[in-house]
């Protein structure tokens, strides 16, 4: 019992140490962004497609992002799930109706004032080879809606639904039950979602506290915006 607690302690200590780790990267992305784009640009990252990451992805966008001219969408090391529709809709929803209040100079777009999540900004989207599975659902659809551009590395290539099936001696294996394929017909398994602008990361930048995929996402953004420089 003593041996159960301990490991079961141990692991808890694991994951509340890599949750910190993970919070502290991604605060220092967002830190990145604001200073290369001059504070014009937001960061947001998607963890996994998890209701709890989408939930933060709306947080996120709400708290940090709302008042910048654009955002650095980030899905690097995304594992997947099953969210992918429901955080691109907020980024595909396009303004059509601005209300200003009775005393106020300055408007504010309308589906933000009905209540209806929406960023309503331009955006560019980073992936990597460790995107996978629902991670390449949301680059797909990125691409497919044209929100905007891709950066970095294309994604792993490993996207089909599994479900667990039960072996006699009582393990378990995956079995595929769902095949994907793009708005084409074309199957996304083995095809890894590919980006329109290649990043190679160089061994170890990250030592010297560079990005190349976020150096490239916000000169890509801010030249949407209308200012290379």
């Amino acid at each position: 019992m003593t041996n159960g607690a301990g490991a079961g302690e141990r692991g808890r200590l694991d994951w509340a140490l890599a949750d910190l780790a993970y919070r502290a990267w991604t605060v220092a992305n967002h830190a990145y962004v604001l200073k290369a784009s001059n504070g014009r640009l937001g960061y947001v990252h998607l963890r996994d497609m998890s209701g709890e990451s989408l939930q933060d992805f709306y947080k996120d966008l709400d708290a940090q992002n709302a008042t910048r001219d654009g955002v650095v969408i980030d899905i690097r090391n995304n594992f997947g799930g099953f969210v992918n529709a429901y955080a691109l809709d907020v980024l595909a929803r396009r303004p059509y109706l601005n209300m200003t209040f009775r005393g106020f100079d300055k408007s504010e777009p309308a589906r933000s004032i009905l209540g209806q999540r929406a960023l309503e900004r331009p955006t560019v989207l980073i992936t990597n080879r460790v995107t996978l599975s629902d991670g390449e659902d949301f680059s797909e659809g990125y691409r497919a809606l044209g929100l905007g551009k891709i950066v970095g590395e294309p994604t792993a290539g490993w996207i089909i639904y599994t479900s667990a099936g039960k072996l006699i001696d009582g393990g378990t294996v995956r079995l595929p039950f769902i095949t994907i394929t793009d708005n084409h017909g074309q199957p996304m398994e083995g095809h890894p979602r590919p980006v329109d602008i290649p990043v190679s990361r160089p061994l170890g930048e990250s030592f010297q506290h560079k990005d190349s995929d976020l150096d490239a996402a916000v000169h890509s953004l801010l030249g949407t915006a209308g200012d290379a420089n």
